[in-house]
């Protein structure tokens, strides 16, 4: 599964199958935590993330919701930078 991005300990990552199913998602990866985020709603789809955390990586993935459906929907893969 390819990093996106990695910002204040989390690492974002996407897989990269034909086969991978919908909707749109990123895995958020901080400590033992794991998180599958939907793009376009940023909504939890599954696992966890402590509140903090995942308020990053809500505020990342409407910075960058536009190159991460891009990647989504074409599977070209690209880094993307951290949250500052």
């Amino acid at each position: 599964m390819p990093m996106l991005s990695s910002f204040y300990g989390i690492v974002i990552k996407m897989y990269f199958k034909q086969k991978e199913h919908n909707p749109p998602h990123i895995h958020a990866i901080y400590g033992d935590y794991l998180g599958v985020i939907d793009i376009n709603n940023c909504a939890l789809i599954n696992g966890d993330l402590p509140d903090k955390a995942f308020s990053l990586v809500k505020e990342w993935i409407n910075i960058h919701k536009t190159e991460l459906l891009y990647i989504w929907n074409t599977q070209n893969f690209s880094k993307l930078p951290p949250l500052e």
